[in-house]
């Protein structure tokens, strides 16, 4: 399974969307429905399946499911 699929994965774990029919434009909160706890446990379990740690001001950055992809990538470079 690759990375993004993985993550579209533990997104669907939160909400109503499968993990095959999400696009990189649906927003969190908005789209798919998710509140702030929802939002908090997510983030926790993306540090523990891909290893990184966010930051603050990464988490203020995410909106929709391309913004968290492009964090998550931005991360792995480094």
């Amino acid at each position: 399974m690759d990375r993004e699929m993985q993550f579209k994965t533990i997104v669907a774990q939160y909400c109503d969307v499968k993990a095959e029919d999400m696009t990189d434009d649906l927003r969190f909160r908005e789209d798919l429905g998710f509140s702030s706890l929802d939002f908090m446990s997510f983030l926790g379990e993306l540090e523990d399946t891909f290893d990184v740690e966010l930051e603050e001001e990464d988490m203020l950055k995410i909106f929709t499911i391309r913004e968290a992809l492009d964090v998550l990538a931005e991360m792995k470079e480094d």
